[in-house]
């Protein structure tokens, strides 16, 4: 791997020098007080796309057994969550070690006890079935692990069980629907807002 790939969000271990910043979020009658650091995703602010599919996901309706957050970065999507629904069980994963250090410390700083934080390369580590998986996926991965994250949540959802995504239509928003469609056997287009996308796909209760 490069250097240049190093420094990557979507990277295991960035190397890029710590350069923390401390930033607000908004949202229904809360303020997450939140973390950042050089080599995370969107570090100056939480990102708009992230912002359109937290205001998606507070509107949706999914069978209450657990939620999933993958790719979570700092924790802006799952700490909302996880304060959105304080009955459920949070899960927050993905690669980035420092982003899964700051989730951590950000669940820690504002008294969310409702999450699990773990390091998971897409999958691998997770061994349960939910019924909300959320993901703004890291599009600079590339195409194949995007894919990836959208087809293979099918399994890990339960009967009925929702998977909202976040993507915009520059970035692959018509192959990524194409694909929802194809293993979901449905895709319903949630909200557009400045390019960006919502996604939703429903597990049938059949399966």
């Amino acid at each position: 791997m490069t250097e240049e790939k190093n420094q990557m969000y979507y990277a295991a271990n960035p190397n890029a020098a710590h350069d923390e910043h401390h930033i607000s979020y908004n949202f229904a009658n809360f303020t997450l007080q939140l973390t950042t650091d050089a080599g995370v995703f969107s570090k100056m602010r939480v990102d708009y796309g992230s912002s359109v599919l937290i205001k998606a996901m507070a509107e949706v309706d999914f069978p209450q057994v657990g939620i999933l957050d993958v790719g979570t970065g700092y924790g802006p999507i799952g700490l909302t969550a996880a304060k959105l629904w304080p009955n459920q069980t949070v899960d927050m994963i993905g690669v980035n070690e420092r982003g899964l250090a700051l989730a951590q410390r950000n669940a820690a700083a504002n008294k969310i006890s409702n999450v699990n934080i773990y390091a998971s390369d897409i999958y691998q580590n997770v061994d349960k079935k939910y019924g909300l998986i959320l993901t703004n996926p890291p599009i600079r991965a590339g195409k194949k692990v995007v894919s990836e994250i959208l087809a293979k949540a099918f399994e890990h959802l339960v009967p009925g069980g929702t998977l909202l995504v976040v993507i915009q239509k520059k970035q692959g928003e018509p192959s990524a629907r194409k694909l929802m469609q194809e293993v979901y056997g449905n895709c319903e287009i949630v909200t557009r807002d400045k390019g960006y996308y919502i996604l939703k796909s429903v597990k049938s209760e059949d399966e």
